[in-house]
């Protein structure tokens, strides 16, 4: 289980600053923090959403 959660990221929406969508990443290959377009269902549009703690 330990493996597992190591890999997850949180994503946070941009706008609202909730966190609403987890992602699986390689922080091996993967330096720069991740910012994807994601729907939040807060806000109820699509937002920019980037990695957090």
């Amino acid at each position: 289980m330990g493996k597992i959660k190591e890999n997850m990221a949180k994503l946070k929406c941009s706008s609202c600053g909730r966190i609403t969508h987890y992602t699986k990443r390689n922080k091996k290959k993967v330096k720069e923090k991740l910012e994807l377009s994601k729907y939040c269902r807060f806000c109820q549009k699509n937002t920019v959403h980037a990695e957090s703690k």
